[in-house]
């Protein structure tokens, strides 16, 4: 099995979203549909790829934003963690807040992800992580066969995630970024939710906000 990684930059805060393909099954997973369905499932079709399942890492309007359009034009389900719902259902009122914009509903979650599951898609396994700080119910995909983790807005390169936000915590992201992301190994490529990739080596070294926690002792 050969998996392939695409990564499109979309929406008003250019958010990533990924496309996970298996060549040998010609499925596809989508992690974050942060906007524009028809583009997110005609780069996945222009592989061959059929969208078997659509995930978010949180539920902040800039990774869901089509998360609806996108369920309705592939019949995937979606997933998200529980406690992100009640961001899930206002993401209309977030937006109108926030661009004086109208938009439609988020996608119903089909199921909820949760922590230290393993979940099987297209013959893609991604384990979950369980990463708030950022959002309440926040989490990491970890594509092992790729030493790969999908980050969403925990950390990224140089920096980390808000935590001025509505249920967002300094604290707690930083205890899930050096508990749960650091323990992955030196070698895990971060796929962030904004921004350019890392890795988990470059980020334990050169981040300062990592440094800093680290330095003072707190883990």
């Amino acid at each position: 099995m050969a998996i392939e990684i695409l990564k499109l930059t979309l929406g008003p805060l250019q958010t990533n979203c990924y496309i996970l393909g298996n060549t040998a099954t010609q499925e596809a997973i989508v992690i974050d549909p942060s906007d524009n369905a028809p583009l997110i499932r005609q780069t996945a079709a222009s592989r061959g790829w059929t969208v078997r399942a659509i995930l978010a890492t949180h539920c902040h309007f800039d990774h869901i934003l089509a998360s609806a359009d996108l369920k309705a034009l592939t019949g995937a389900p979606f997933a998200i963690h529980a406690l992100d719902l009640p961001l899930l259902r206002n993401m209309p009122v977030t937006v109108r807040q926030w661009f004086t914009t109208e938009v439609p509903p988020a996608a119903e979650p089909d199921s909820f992800v949760e922590e230290g599951q393993s979940i099987s898609y297209a013959g893609i396994t991604l384990e979950v992580l369980f990463t708030p700080g950022h959002a309440p119910g926040h989490v990491s995909y970890v594509l092992r066969d790729e030493q790969t983790v999908f980050s969403g807005d925990c950390l990224f390169y140089g920096s980390i995630g808000r935590t001025d936000l509505p249920g967002a915590d300094y604290g707690t992201l930083m205890r899930s970024i050096t508990r749960k992301l650091l323990p992955l190994g030196d070698s895990f490529t971060i796929a962030p939710g904004h921004m350019r990739d890392t890795t988990i080596g470059h980020e334990r070294t050169h981040n300062p906000f990592v440094v800093e926690y680290l330095s003072a002792g707190a883990q």
